[in-house]
């Protein structure tokens, strides 16, 4: 039997996306002071792709880890 732990993880990672990405986008493009949040983006950005690291490696199809 096959692991759904790659379908989970990605189905978890486009929702955080969605739910991190369409509020940001909807206050900067509509809110006088939104373009503030400019300043936010990139945090929001490095977070998710924080997050979308750590489901691959929850799911076990990341890359391997680096070797020094």
């Amino acid at each position: 039997m096959t692991s759904r732990r790659p379908a989970i993880a990605l189905c978890l990672g486009l929702l955080a996306a969605f739910a991190v990405i369409t509020p940001l986008v909807w206050v900067i493009n509509t809110l006088d002071w939104g373009i503030l949040m400019m300043f936010v983006a990139p945090f929001a950005v490095y977070g998710l792709i924080r997050l979308g690291r750590r489901l691959a490696e929850w799911a076990g199809v990341g890359p391997p880890p680096p070797s020094y």
